[in-house]
C-alpha cells in the first residue's frame, strides 16, 4: 500500500488484505537497517484476524522515499503523519529496537491517538558504543557483521518463521546489506544508530503515556538486554513484560512467542 507522506511515497505492507477503515489498525515499525519484512509472521496474522496492518518501510528505506529520520522525535512525527495519510484516527503501535523508541515517542506526542504500544527489544537509554557508531559510518560491512553476532542467539529459527533450517544470521545480514544499499545518498545505518544514541526523552515520554505498554524482551538479547528496559518499565503506568527465548532478532528466533505476546496484548 502506497501512502503520500510529506510529499513522498511511504510504503506499507498490509498483510495481503485491503485496508478497511472500519477495522482497528496496528502499525509495525522496524529497527535500524531493517524493513517491514522482519514482521512477516506477526503482521500477516493480524491482517487475517480483523486488523488493518501497516508494516512500513521507514522513510529512505527500501520502498519508501523521503529523508530517513534524523532522530527518534522525527521518526515519531512521521508515524503520526502516516496515520493522517491513511485516515486513521487511533492506532496501536508495535516497534522493534529503534522502532520501539519511535512508538514510545509518537504515543507521548499524541496520546489521544494511540491505544497501546508494544516495545520489542527495547532499552533506554539506547546507547551505541563509539566504536560501533564509527564503524557503521566508515566500515558498514564490518559493523553489519558485529551487529549480527550480537543480535542472534541461535542459527536456525523454528519452522513458523522463515522455514526449518533457515540461517537467521545469514538472512539478517543479507537484509541489512539490502537496506543499506537501498539509499545511495544517506547511510541509514549510521543515521539510525545516531538517532538511538542521541535520544534522551524516553523516561519523560513514558511518564506522559496513559495507554497500556507491553515490553517484549529477549532473554538472550545482547544488544538490548532485559535489564536495559528497567527505567522505562518503572515509569509505565500500565506496563507488562513478556520474556521470550531469543536474542535481539527475536521476531525470527522466537516468532511464535512474540506473536503470542502480541495476540494476548491486543485482545479486544
Amino acid at each position: 500500500m502506497d501512502l503520500n507522506v510529506r510529499g513522498h511515497k511511504a510504503w506499507c505492507y498490509t498483510g495481503g488484505k485491503p485496508f478497511d477503515a472500519a477495522q482497528p489498525t496496528v502499525v509495525f515499525i522496524h529497527g535500524v537497517l531493517n524493513d517491514h519484512s522482519v514482521w512477516i509472521l506477526q503482521s500477516r496474522y493480524f491482517a487475517h484476524h480483523g486488523w488493518n496492518v501497516l508494516a512500513l518501510d521507514l522513510p529512505g528505506h527500501c520502498r519508501s522515499g523521503g529523508e530517513p529520520p534524523t532522530s527518534v522525535e522525527d521518526g515519531a512525527r512521521f508515524i503520526l503523519d502516516l496515520l493522517d495519510a491513511a485516515g486513521v484516527q487511533r492506532a496501536t503501535l508495535v516497534g522493534h529496537s529503534f522502532g520501539s523508541l519511535i512508538a514510545l515517542e509518537a504515543a507521548a506526542q499524541a496520546p489521544e491517538r494511540i491505544d497501546r504500544i508494544a516495545m520489542v527489544g527495547t532499552a533506554f537509554p539506547m546507547k551505541v558504543s563509539p566504536a560501533l557508531l564509527d564503524t557503521s559510518l566508515n566500515a558498514p560491512e564490518k559493523a553489519i557483521h558485529m551487529v549480527n553476532v550480537f543480535s542472534h542467539s541461535m542459527l536456525a529459527p523454528p519452522p513458523s518463521s522463515l522455514g526449518a533450517g533457515t540461517w537467521v544470521y545469514g538472512g539478517a545480514r543479507a537484509l541489512m546489506r539490502r537496506v543499506l544499499a537501498s539509499n545511495p545518498d544517506v547511510n541509514v545505518f549510521h543515521r539510525g544508530f545516531s538517532a538511538c544514541d542521541g535520544y534522551q526523552g524516553g523516561e519523560a515520554a513514558m511518564e506522559k503515556l496513559q495507554c497500556p505498554v507491553l515490553f517484549v524482551l529477549g532473554r538472550h538479547d545482547a544488544m538490548t538486554p532485559p535489564r536495559a528496559a528497567q527505567s522505562l518499565q518503572a515509569k509505565a503506568r500500565d506496563g507488562r513484560t513478556v520474556l521470550v527465548n531469543g536474542g535481539h532478532d527475536m521476531m525470527s528466533e522466537a516468532p511464535d512467542e512474540v506473536l503470542a505476546a502480541l495476540k494476548s496484548f491486543l485482545k479486544p
